[in-house]
């Protein structure tokens, strides 16, 4: 048995605050976005990239955590990525202009990347093996209460302050992490230096910025009638192609094992955690904007009626808990998949008129079925997994997930954006002279066609139609997506057995 770990209490407490602080970033710029488009003059598809670009940096960082842990030790890479975060949060709080914005957001993504798996590292060394569960669980809570607190905080700071303080937040809370990470945590004597595939990284990583790069600026640059684009899906193409040949050729430690591959329940397993960031961040993303540019509810308003689906998510993870040994696991993810589908048709129904009883209900429904997902499919996909394999297996299920989310919300947007266009035009064809619901009194003040006022008027209206009519296409998107992922459940292989206390409980605090 090891020595008691002294000062423990206080660990875990600048172990949670760094971790509660990540979460709430990720959740909190969500309700902050319309107002940092209006002070930054960008357009929706041009503001997603501060979402994306921290999203693509922390999946394409996560991965490289594991290793400079083992060459420099947890304690000073845990310190580095709470600093980095803190500093690029100032940084996002004071940039002037977009391209600021994006690359800020681009830093702190980096440094955001390790504060996750570092936290739960760290708790599983401060503890002894009995305690991990506990350890676990508490952990769990700290991850599912930032994004619970996001919404709500994001949009009282933006509504009572500014946008600019949905980042200057994480000032103190980063600066008293960090005091407490450089006071009590021990540094780790025995370093596992391993050896690392930077070929594999720096490919994977190549197609993974070429790929977001060109999603980002497809709608903008008219997709294959550009030559930007045309380069950057080149890049990606050949990114992705170096990737898969070096993995396959390569005698030494590659960077994606290929023993993940022979096991199907991993695979499939990866590809549900895909869909399921596409749906989650996806969402998360669209909803906001929906409802401050198309309802006009304020910020709080709306941080307020987004937070029930962090609420959701935490309470069918307590429900689940007690039913992963006892029932097929494989039949609790269909059920969150169907919760996930019932939540999404309903947000397809949404119109112009409605209440905020249905957001509330959706975003229940939906925090239900991603609860209800999320643990028995990472028990499921990572049980089978060898020992040795066990810790690279979680980074690419991570790496997916954010992959996942990125595409989701570039595809989304872009989708939004055409749409929106597309009927536009259709709903402005019958506004004419020879249409008689184009005249009174059908057509009531301030519409009217026969003064430039009335016209912008009608225009500006016709616009918000064609917006909304574009969410509810993007919604029933994301539905059919849920749907399409239901035949990857057949791949999947019950283990008949219930994982181990350790693997179970880092599966479930993962996500």
């Amino acid at each position: 048995m090891p020595a008691p770990v002294p000062n423990r209490g206080l660990i875990t407490i600048s172990i949670m605050l760094a971790n509660i602080m990540q979460g709430v970033d990720n959740t909190i710029l969500n309700v902050a976005l319309p107002h940092i488009q209006g002070s930054l003059s960008a357009s929706l598809d041009q503001i997603a990239w501060a979402l994306t670009s921290y999203i693509v940096c922390a999946a394409i960082m996560m991965p490289l955590t594991g290793w400079l842990a083992g060459q420099f030790g947890i304690k000073y890479v845990f310190l580095a990525s709470i600093i980095g975060f803190t500093l690029a949060s100032a940084l996002c709080g004071a940039a002037t202009s977009l391209p600021e914005l994006v690359l800020f957001r681009a830093l702190q993504g980096v440094a955001g990347a390790g504060l996750i798996p570092l936290s739960q590292a760290t708790l599983f060394q401060i503890n002894p093996p009995e305690r991990h569960g506990h350890a676990m669980a508490v952990f769990g809570i700290g991850t599912i209460l930032g994004p619970i607190m996001g919404p709500a905080l994001g949009g009282w700071l933006t509504y009572d302050y500014s946008w600019r303080w949905v980042f200057y937040i994480n000032l103190p809370v980063g600066i008293v992490c960090a005091l407490g990470v450089l006071i009590f945590v021990r540094q780790t004597r025995n370093l596992r230096r391993e050896p690392f595939d930077f070929c594999g990284f720096l490919t994977l990583s190549m197609g993974i910025g070429a790929l977001q790069l060109m999603l980002d600026r497809g709608e903008f640059k008219d997709w294959f009638h550009s030559s930007e684009i045309w380069i950057e899906a080149t890049v990606a193409g050949l990114g992705f192609y170096l990737f898969i040949v070096h993995t396959v050729t390569t005698d030494e430690r590659s960077f994606l094992n290929r023993d993940l591959l022979k096991s199907a329940n991993f695979v499939a397993g990866t590809l549900l955690v895909f869909c399921a960031g596409l749906v989650m961040t996806g969402t998360l993303a669209l909803l906001p904007t929906m409802l401050q540019n198309l309802m006009n509810y304020p910020a709080l308003t709306t941080g307020l009626v987004t937070a029930p689906r962090g609420v959701g998510s935490m309470a069918a993870m307590f429900l689940v808990a007690p039913l992963i040994t006892r029932v097929d696991n494989r039949l609790i993810i269909l059920v969150g998949l169907l919760l996930i589908m019932a939540a999404m048709w309903q947000m397809s129904c949404f119109s112009l008129q409605m209440g905020m009883a249905p957001i509330i209900v959706s975003g229940l429904l939906q925090g239900f079925g991603l609860g209800f997902t999320q643990v028995p499919l990472n028990i499921i996909a990572l049980s089978t997994l060898p020992p040795h394999i066990l810790t690279q297996g979680t980074a690419i299920r991570s790496v997916m997930r954010n992959l996942g989310g990125s595409i989701g919300i570039s595809v989304l947007v872009a989708t939004l954006a055409q749409n929106t266009q597309v009927v536009h035009s259709r709903l402005a064809e019958g506004i004419r002279f020879d249409n008689p619901l184009a005249q009174a009194p059908f057509l009531a003040a301030p519409f009217s066609l026969d003064t430039p006022s009335g016209i912008a008027a009608l225009n500006a209206e016709v616009t918000r139609q064609a917006a909304m009519v574009a969410y509810v296409d993007d919604f029933k998107l994301i539905m059919l997506i849920a749907l399409g992922s239901m035949p990857l459940l057949l791949l999947l292989r019950d283990t008949r057995r219930q994982p181990s206390p350790r693997t179970a409980t880092s599966a479930a605090a993962d996500d």
